[in-house]
């Protein structure tokens, strides 16, 4: 005889269905990180560093510091607050390439080191706030195109160096000893706040006897590697940051230790400005998401099925359920459940009792014989065991049809009394 095949009744999902609807997922990001991957391993060998000395790139200015280095001029980079206010001394310009990153702290300790110091300060594209810390009554204005432009002014070192690429930050203050150049609209780009004297000078000539000045630069692209060498402006960075022998170059980072009070920061401190109202807006966007979408529970309301399926189609689809599992026991179970409940109201029997063997038995074998004989093949009928194979799973059903059909007729031919009688 051969065995019927194992068939398996589990619904959870298997590796194979796993991977079916989770590799479009898993190779959009295995492509995604193999880009980021490509990327730096491209980038890698390159320099980076806007502006700064040390730097090739064409935003670096490595070009600049070689031809200072040239003339005599030492430069020293330094990344940190601190750092730039004790290197400042005598005969020293001091350039800051970004100062609108400084908190106040830190432009309270530049003013202190750079007014006690009697070189240069060279500011790069410096905001209001940089302005009321280091070059007060000097104000900012809206920013213009940064192209090839015209000293018109009397400052000699803008005169040498004749046409230069400026634009960015304009400027409007200061006294009328201030040189202006390279305006655009009535505003420079290019703005000399002189300290205690108004004497300008060019490159460094050894006597240390440049006056205090405040030099502001609307842009910072002439000092950039890419365009040091077009028009004028090689010469302009030259006498701008090779009047003192001694050049400070401070590259303000935000990692910065000086910005944080006590020399420590939280978490929050690295938060920007205005994250609560930003919390504040994701939550009550997250409320009103919630009430839209949300589902407002209410009685039920009974539907129609959109399609009637007849009972003889569930029964058969069911039936070969049970076929493909192997689940004789469940089907025997089934059948004879169906069979007792059908036949309790038949012989007397009170729903309750359906399933007890020792009232339904009793009552089904009085009506079939006088003596009340073969209770026990009943009983075995009714609450018997599972079948061993198909062939008396057949009879089994088989076998409950004829007693209820047996019942049936019985019940049909019983006399009954006339209600009038």
């Amino acid at each position: 005889m051969t065995a019927s095949p194992a068939y398996s009744t589990s619904v959870s999902p298997t590796a194979a269905r796993i991977w079916s609807r989770s590799r479009g997922l898993l190779i959009a990001l295995l492509v995604l990180a193999l880009g980021g991957i490509v990327i730096a391993a491209l980038k890698s060998g390159e320099q980076h560093g806007r502006l700064d000395p040390r730097s090739a790139d064409p935003t670096g200015s490595r070009a600049l510091a070689t031809l200072l280095s040239e003339r005599g001029v030492s430069t020293r980079v330094v990344t940190s607050t601190r750092e730039a206010a004790d290197a400042m001394g005598p005969d020293t310009t001091l350039l800051v390439t970004n100062p609108n990153l400084l908190a106040d702290r830190q432009l309270d300790t530049l003013r202190t080191a750079t007014g006690r110091a009697t070189g240069r300060t060279v500011l790069l594209g410096p905001d209001q706030a940089a302005l009321d810390a280091l070059a007060p009554g000097v104000r900012a204005a809206e920013p213009a195109d940064v192209t090839v432009r015209a000293p018109d002014c009397a400052l000699p070192a803008a005169r040498r160096a004749g046409d230069a690429d400026l634009g960015g930050f304009r400027y409007t203050g200061s006294g009328p000893d201030a040189g202006r150049c390279y305006s655009v609209d009535g505003l420079p780009t290019l703005l000399r706040v002189p300290g205690n004297t108004a004497e300008d000078t060019g490159p460094a000539s050894g006597s240390g006897a440049a006056a205090p000045d405040t030099v502001l630069l609307g842009s910072s692209d002439l000092l950039q590697n890419h365009r040091l060498a077009e028009r004028g402006n090689a010469s302009l960075a030259l006498q701008l940051l090779g009047s003192h022998r001694h050049l400070v170059w401070y590259l303000p980072s935000v990692s910065d230790p000086s910005t944080a009070q006590n020399g420590e920061r939280s978490f929050l401190d690295l938060i920007p400005s205005g994250w609560r109202w930003g919390l504040l807006q994701l939550a009550v966007a997250a409320v009103l998401t919630a009430l839209w979408r949300a589902r407002r529970l209410g009685p039920l309301v009974p539907e129609r099925l959109p399609v009637t399926v007849p009972a003889a189609e569930t029964t058969e689809g069911r039936a070969r359920l049970y076929q493909q599992a192997g689940a004789r026991d469940q089907a025997a179970a089934v059948l004879r459940s169906a069979t007792r409940t059908r036949l309790a109201p038949l012989v007397g029997v009170p729903p309750l009792h359906v399933d007890t063997a020792d009232v339904l038995v009793p009552a089904v074998a009085t009506r079939l014989t006088a003596d009340g004989g073969s209770a026990t093949a009943l009983h075995a009928l009714l609450f018997g065991p599972a079948p061993e194979d198909d062939k008396a799973l057949v009879q089994l059903a088989d076998r409950l049809d004829d007693l209820e059909r047996s019942i049936l007729l019985q019940e049909r031919h019983a006399p009954r009394e006339h209600p009038d009688s």
